[in-house]
């Protein structure tokens, strides 16, 4: 194993297979199921606004500044009280243990590693708790669908004030499921051997209501019970006038859409369930009006999101949208953004449009597939030592210097321009 050392090209502890988020991706590839990789790597439709979220960071190119003694460069960030080693979170993602029998806790463990913040999925392989307890002091924030049944988020907001969670991340960019063709071609389903942990306390109740009265009596322990046929779930609709909500045990699916949300009634009850333990976020703002609305509203903070492109095929990049988001809410409130982030100079660039913090999804579930808790620990090595590198040869030695004056955007003709 080479030494440590400092630089691009110094020795350092490398994996040698793997030198950077791509072939990241190209290693997972290899190692997840054809269904796995599909549902993680698919986009909406045709898949376009999904790798417009890679190429929006293409059409930047940075200023840098030279002459300046970046011998000491600061990369940490504070969130929610918490001194994060770099601006970069792990942003919540559904069923990590499809990726690798680590799942959710191997991320969290490498968060805690890393000194990174996680978020947390709704729909995980693995309770809420049981990532908090592996996160230890990392910060951690609930990704929340907001449900028709407002009891089942009731319970869920519950769980994880008192587990400690920072905030919740309310996902708004879901009224309805995009389509997804490759997830309908192959009729993709969870595998009965894992379960979304967070809501198997229904179906459990489900099953005790089964068990015989007294395990006592010798007929009942010879005589086999009848296996109970498992509640099918549906899907919410609309009869006429009337709403119907979704029934049965909850899967994204059936429970994940919402189509009643709205700013007026719903922002207003999530605050009153959340605070003060928990800040309220909304996760899916791309454009100034929603974000003047978030303002208004008085949430925490906003995550610039098109939900990886995988909703509305056509949406803005995200890094497109991020600009006239930030100047909506002339810093009243903490800006985010996730989606196609691949580099350590990505990071860079979306701070520069004015992101406060960034979030990565999928490189965090190709780490995984990759190698396991030790993949999600190397996928944000290599984005920090990138993220390091290209501070240090811009000429930027703390995260709150990096601005738009180091960054011209490039047209489609190829020209320069300032921004």
């Amino acid at each position: 194993m080479a030494k440590k050392g400092a630089g691009g090209n110094a020795p350092a502890d490398h994996d040698l297979n793997c030198l950077t988020i791509d072939e990241l991706q190209a290693h997972a590839h290899t190692m997840m199921d054809k269904q796995t990789r599909d549902y993680y790597n698919e986009g909406a439709d045709s898949g376009s606004t999904l790798l417009e979220n890679i190429d929006a960071y293409k059409k930047y190119r940075i200023r840098p500044r030279v002459l300046r003694d970046v011998s000491k460069i600061d990369t940490t960030a504070n969130l929610f009280g918490f001194k994060s080693s770099m601006p970069i979170g792990v942003a919540p993602t559904a069923m990590q243990k499809l990726a690798h029998a680590d799942g959710e806790l191997g991320t969290a463990r490498a968060c805690r590693k890393r000194g990174v913040p996680m978020g947390l999925s709704s729909f995980a392989t693995t309770t809420l708790e049981e990532v908090a307890e592996a996160s230890a002091e990392i910060p951690n924030v609930l990704q929340l669908y907001l449900f028709e049944n407002r009891e089942h988020s009731r319970k869920l907001i519950a769980r994880a004030k008192k587990a400690g969670y920072k905030a919740v991340f309310l996902t708004v960019d879901t009224p309805i499921l995009g389509r997804r063709n490759l997830e309908i071609r192959n009729q993709f389903k969870l595998p009965p051997h894992f379960k979304i942990a967070n809501f198997v306390e229904e179906e459990e109740h489900a099953l005790a209501d089964e068990k015989p009265q007294s395990q006592n009596s010798a007929n009942q322990s010879r005589t086999r019970q009848p296996a109970k046929t498992k509640t099918a779930s549906t899907a919410g609709y609309t009869d006429g006038e009337k709403r119907v909500e979704p029934t049965g045990p909850i899967t994204f699916h059936t429970h994940a859409a919402n189509p009643t949300l709205c700013w007026e009634k719903d922002i207003e009850w999530l605050k009153e369930e959340c605070c003060p333990e928990m800040e309220v976020w909304v996760k899916g703002i791309a454009t100034a009006e929603d974000a003047i609305l978030a303002v208004h509203h008085q949430v925490r903070g906003i995550v610039v999101s098109n939900h990886g492109g995988r909703q509305l095929n056509g949406a803005m990049a995200t890094l497109d949208a991020l600009p006239e988001v930030v100047e909506a809410v002339r810093g009243q409130i903490p800006v985010h953004v996730d989606g196609g982030i691949r580099h350590g100079t990505d990071v860079f660039k979306a701070l520069a449009l004015g992101a406060d913090f960034v979030w990565v999804g999928r490189p965090a579930l190709w780490g995984l597939a990759y190698k396991g808790q030790e993949g999600v620990e190397l996928m944000l090595r290599l984005l920090g030592d990138e993220f390091r590198l290209c501070m240090g040869l811009a000429g930027v030695t703390r995260v709150e210097a990096i601005s738009r004056e180091y960054l011209v955007k490039i047209d489609k003709s190829g020209f320069v321009a300032r921004l």
